[in-house]
């Protein structure tokens, strides 16, 4: 099992949207797929038709099993053409917030995470944009990180921010004797194709981190459309009227969810 996270310390770069595609992707491919929400607004499970529950809470507080957090998505509410694998989302909420507070333990989520080795393949968590104790017990609990960033100067500086704190909880890590986590790669979002200011900001992150920069994916109204259906992309776009965009997005988050395939390195459940 690979445990994957979306993190960038600033909001709007499209983390919980890249963790919902991510995770709905996989499963298609047929993975069994746990998608955590570690965001006390607890969207990610609301993109999936949930309501907001304590699920992380409840399962790292109250203790409460598995079987009683997970919640299983219908193919349907993901996908138009159905799905080989299985997704089920760990819900949160306002509750989310207060997990490290009562129980400060770093490792707990990673001991609980353990559970769901043999059964899972991969877990992708959502995170919150600002910077909280819940982070470090995710920081513990990853093998790998996607840093989403628009190509904006504050976006940056959240990125910034972001690799720094990783580095600190890679010390802690490193005195527990675990392994390090991998920065698999920093997704620029939101791309305007021809703005200047897009441009240099692109040209500035591709000369200092080189190969951990991915495609970008480009501002299409499409996301925003989406969205107000309460649709992923895999299941709108093949509906979407605008049949050249739907394509186009279409073709570029499989090309996405290619890399976040091989850079987890895992195996179908089946």
């Amino acid at each position: 099992m690979k445990t994957v996270t979306l993190l960038n310390e600033k909001g709007g770069v499209g983390k919980t949207t890249l963790a919902t595609h991510i995770a709905g992707g996989l499963a298609i491919r047929g993975y069994r797929v746990v998608l955590a929400d570690g965001d006390s607004q607890g969207q990610a499970g609301y993109l999936m038709g949930l309501k907001k529950q304590p699920g992380l809470y409840n399962l790292l507080i109250r203790e409460d099993e598995f079987e009683d957090v997970l919640r299983p998505i219908s193919p349907e509410v993901y996908s138009a053409t159905g799905s080989r694998g299985e997704l089920w989302v760990l819900p949160g909420n306002l509750e989310t917030r207060a997990i490290m507070t009562i129980n400060p333990n770093p490792f707990i989520l990673r001991e609980r995470l353990k559970e769901l080795d043999g059964w899972a393949d991969v877990v992708v968590f959502d995170t919150s944009p600002t910077p909280s104790p819940i982070h470090s017990a995710i920081y513990m609990a990853t093998d790998s990180i996607l840093i989403p960033t628009n190509l904006s100067f504050l976006s940056l500086d959240g990125l910034a921010h972001s690799i720094l704190h990783q580095e600190q909880a890679q010390a802690l890590r490193d005195n527990e004797g675990m392994g390090g986590v991998t920065r698999m790669g920093i997704i620029p979002t939101m791309y305007r194709k021809r703005t200047e200011a897009h441009d240099i900001a692109l040209q500035q992150l591709m000369k200092e981190f080189r190969r951990l920069v991915w495609p970008c994916v480009p501002l299409r109204t499409i996301w925003e459309k989406a969205a107000l259906a309460g649709e992923l992309l895999f299941k709108y776009a093949p509906f979407d009227p605008d049949t050249q965009e739907g394509s186009e997005v279409t073709e570029e988050l499989w090309a996405l969810i290619d890399r976040v395939e091989q850079g987890l390195g895992v195996k179908t459940h089946g």
